[in-house]
């Protein structure tokens, strides 16, 4: 069973139709979660490029792919609903960068924990504008992110756990 499309299932009686006007808050939130997924893919398109694990490198393209479909799929609605984009940076290219010391760049373990948080306030945010969504396609576009920002987040867990990166608080006794 796909989530996805469950999901899409579940909305698609409602997308039909004529669409409303975008409310000022969906445009608002459209508008901030595309910049920040815009810095978020610079991270992570240094991020990789630094990045020694294999595995963590495999999940950081991963997550480039994500942020740079759901970019793409914001940026063709605002278009379409006349909305001026946010400012972007370039992308970084694809390098590989071995003369960087230690010190002066992230480990794998900081890599994957700030990768870890940039999750969190995505899935963080994109509920609020699920939430705060008057149009159908625009809960269905924040649902999708987070559907794919949390199973990523499994992904990376379970790596961090594996690799003994995963930051938690001790246990708590009575």
């Amino acid at each position: 069973m796909n989530l996805l499309e469950v999901a899409y299932d579940s909305f698609k009686p409602f997308l039909g139709g004529d669409k409303k006007p975008l409310t000022v808050v969906e445009v608002s939130n459209l508008w901030m979660f595309l910049t920040i997924c815009n810095g978020t893919l610079r991270n992570e398109e240094l991020a990789y490029n630094t990045a020694e694990d294999k595995e963590l490198k495999k999940i950081l393209k991963d997550a480039r792919e994500i942020h740079k479909s759901i970019a793409e799929e914001i940026n063709k609605l605002l278009k379409a609903e006349g909305i001026p984009l946010p400012q972007d940076t370039p992308e970084k290219p694809d390098i590989v960068v071995k003369n960087i010391p230690d010190g002066a760049r992230f480990n794998d373990e900081e890599l994957a924990n700030f990768m870890s948080f940039n999750l969190l306030l995505g899935v963080t945010y994109a509920t609020r504008g699920l939430t705060e969504s008057i149009r159908t396609d625009i809960g269905y576009l924040f649902f999708k992110v987070i559907t794919r920002k949390t199973l990523l987040g499994v992904t990376l867990k379970d790596l961090m756990e594996k690799r003994s990166w995963l930051r938690i608080a001790p246990a708590y006794k009575a």
